[in-house]
C-alpha cells in the first residue's frame, strides 16, 4: 500500500512540476505571472467529468460542498492543488527507517 502511494504522490508532484514549467513559461513570454486554475486546466481536458463531478457532489453529499469549498480549490494554481497533496501523499508513504540496534543506555 506504501508503494502505491509513494507511485501515486510521486504522479502528482510530476504533474505539479509539468503545470509549474507551464506556468514559468507563460510568465517569460507574457512577462506576467498568471497561473493556470485547477479548474480551467480540468475543464481543458475533460470537461465532462468536470459537469459530472459537480452533478454527483451536489446531489449526493451536499450542494455546499461544491459552491464554497470545491469552487474554491478550482479557482487556486493548479500545480499547487496537484503540488501539496502530491508531497503530503509522497511524505506520509515513505518507507520507514531502519531501526538502530543501539542498546537504550550506551556503554563506554
Amino acid at each position: 500500500m506504501r508503494l502505491i502511494g509513494r507511485i501515486i504522490g510521486w504522479l502528482l508532484i510530476l504533474a505539479a512540476l509539468v503545470l509549474l514549467g507551464l506556468d514559468l513559461l507563460d510568465w517569460y513570454r507574457m512577462k506576467a505571472f498568471d497561473p493556470m486554475e485547477a479548474g480551467q486546466v480540468w475543464y481543458a481536458y475533460h470537461r465532462s467529468s468536470l459537469n459530472l463531478a459537480q452533478a454527483v457532489i451536489q446531489r449526493y453529499l451536499h450542494p455546499v460542498v461544491w459552491e464554497p469549498v470545491i469552487t474554491w480549490v478550482l479557482t487556486q494554481p493548479a500545480f499547487a492543488v496537484l503540488g501539496i497533496p502530491g508531497v503530503l501523499l509522497a511524505y506520509l508513504s515513505r518507507r520507514p527507517k531502519p531501526r538502530s540496534r543501539q542498546p537504550l543506555f550506551m556503554q563506554h
